[in-house]
Parts: C-alpha cells; sequence; structure tokens
C-alpha cells in the first residue's frame, strides 16, 4: 500500500510581512480582551478586520476594546464585545446567535482556563474540559455555517505544546476520585488539538475551503499563569517565565501565522521559535497522541453526545 507523504517541519520567518488586508473581512476571537486574544485582536484590526470579542468579563472587554479603538484610532463598529461563557451552553448559543448573521472569515478559539481548582459543568464535566475543549466544540459546530459563506475561512484552535504528554479517558471526564489541576489543563489541551486535526480532516473530505489549523504560545508570558490555586505553583511558573518566557507578542507569533499566512500548513503545529522578542512562526507534525483517527472519532462522538451537536457527522 501507498504511504501517505509525512509533513515536514517549515519555519516562516517574519511570517505577518505578506499577511493580507483583511478589509471587509470578519473575525471572531474568544477571550480577546488580554494576552494573547488582545495581541490576536489588535493584529487583526491593524490589517482592517472587524472583530467580534467573546468574554466572560464583558466590563473589562470593553475597557480593553476602548483602549484599542483610541490606540489604533478606529471607529468603534469594529471591535464588537458580547459575552460569552464557554462553560454555560446557552451562552455559547447566544453568542453564536450574536455572530453568524453574516458571514464569517476567522475563527480563533483562544479562550481558557488554566490549573484551576476541581470544578465541573452542569453535565459533571470537569471544568477545564468543558471550557476548552467542550464550549468551543459547540461554538464551532454553531458557527460552521458562517464560517462557510467567508471565502477561504479559517478556525485557529489555541493548544498548548503540553499536550503531547497528555492521556485522554473519556470514560471519565469528572476528575472526582484523582483530580490533578495540571493534568486536567494538559488533557483539555490534547483534546483541543485532536479536535482541530479531526476538524481539519473533515472538512477536507467534504470539500470544504474552510481550514482547522492548531497553534500554540509556547512559554508564555500571559495572565493565565496568575490563576494556578497553588501559589508555589504560581511563583514558579512566573519565575519560569521571567527566564525563558515571551511576552504576549511575540508569543502569539504562530496563533496569527495559523490564521494569516498562506503558507502556513493546517497538518503541521505552530508556535513561535528562535527570538524572544522576533521570533519566527514553527510548524511541526503532530505528535501522536494527536494523529489516531480512531481516538479522534471517539472524542468527536462524545463531544457531540456532551454538547448534543452534530458537526459534520
Amino acid at each position: 500500500m501507498k504511504s501517505r507523504t509525512q509533513p515536514t517541519r517549515t519555519r516562516l520567518t517574519d511570517p505577518l510581512a505578506s499577511a493580507p488586508d483583511l478589509t471587509g473581512r470578519r473575525a471572531v476571537v474568544t477571550g480577546g480582551s488580554s494576552g494573547l486574544g488582545l495581541v490576536t485582536t489588535r493584529a487583526l484590526l491593524r490589517r482592517g478586520a472587524e472583530v467580534v470579542v467573546g468574554a466572560r468579563d464583558t466590563a473589562r472587554a470593553e475597557r480593553a476594546r476602548d483602549r484599542l479603538v483610541a490606540e489604533l484610532n478606529l471607529p468603534t463598529g469594529r471591535v464588537i464585545v458580547a459575552r460569552l461563557d464557554l462553560i454555560d451552553p446557552h451562552s455559547v448559543r447566544e453568542f453564536a446567535t450574536t455572530v453568524s448573521d453574516a458571514a464569517l472569515d476567522l475563527l480563533v478559539l483562544n479562550a481558557g482556563i488554566s490549573s484551576v481548582p476541581l470544578r465541573h459543568d452542569h453535565a459533571g464535566i470537569e471544568s477545564q474540559f468543558a471550557t476548552n475543549h467542550l464550549g468551543h466544540f459547540a461554538l464551532t459546530g454553531h458557527l460552521l455555517a458562517a464560517l462557510e459563506g467567508g471565502p477561504a475561512s479559517r478556525i485557529v484552535t489555541v493548544s498548548s505544546a503540553l499536550y503531547a504528554g497528555a492521556t485522554l479517558d473519556l470514560d471519565d471526564l469528572s476528575d472526582s476520585t484523582r483530580y490533578s489541576p495540571g493534568r486536567a489543563y494538559s488533557r483539555s489541551k490534547l483534546a483541543n488539538v485532536m479536535f482541530a486535526v479531526e476538524l481539519q480532516r473533515r472538512l477536507a473530505a467534504e470539500g470544504s475551503t474552510t481550514r482547522s489549523f492548531a497553534a500554540h504560545p509556547g512559554m508564555a508570558r500571559t495572565p493565565l499563569h496568575t490563576t494556578y490555586p497553588s501559589a508555589i505553583t504560581r511563583v514558579l511558573t512566573s519565575a519560569v517565565a521571567r527566564v525563558i518566557g515571551r511576552d504576549a507578542g511575540p508569543a502569539d507569533i504562530g496563533v496569527l501565522a495559523a490564521a494569516l499566512n498562506t503558507e502556513a500548513a493546517p497538518e503541521l503545529f505552530w508556535g513561535p521559535v528562535g527570538s524572544k522578542t522576533t521570533p519566527d512562526a514553527l510548524g511541526v507534525p503532530f505528535a501522536a497522541a494527536a494523529s489516531d483517527p480512531a481516538a479522534a472519532a471517539a472524542l468527536w462522538s462524545k463531544s457531540e453526545q456532551l454538547s448534543d451537536i452534530g458537526i459534520l457527522s
């Protein structure tokens, strides 16, 4: 049997130099009011896009919007804030309703929680998996028709390189007896990558022009580190980030390359490489943990069941 050609590592130098003019294009960025999401939002606005920011804290998001409007000298209508709580299915549906009234060109699934104390959603699913994966799975399902209305639209799922060492037990998503905040976060990031890879496979099989990418920021200095429940973990992580981490702007280059660069391939996992201040974007093949078709199909089926939303089934 003839083997498929495997994707190879690709380094893109100054990947935004050829980024297209986005005037007249619409984008959604979840968690777009701080950290990586704010950097992504700013970059899209600078290129002419209209951006809808999904945020739990709309007051905070509106303050960030006002700063962007003043900084970039924009009309206020170019940045729209709408409430989005990814752990709440009703909130996800309401947000999608406000967005899907016109064609959508870009969906950046950036929002997330990290290493929080054990909590559960309405169905008893551990909160990091429910928020980081299930909420974005459902949102994508609600917005896929709008994305199909945009020419060459893209979906970018923001994950973490930690996914490669994670495991996924679909029969135990409550974690009530053996919860580890860090392990649960890594599991949610594995689910993110598996979703992005399987979504691309299904879109390609349908002949869709929409493409699905996965990207990561490497070690980034963002507000996410302040959410860890352990004070020791917060201190250690912040110390490591100060030494080897990148600020949110440079760290976001892989996400922006996946969103905007025409040479970026969805078969690769995109992140920053090189300089801490002006890095290139590097795409690498996905780890085996994200490349098992049977495991991806099982996750997809479970996600449809838990979210009550069918996507490209």
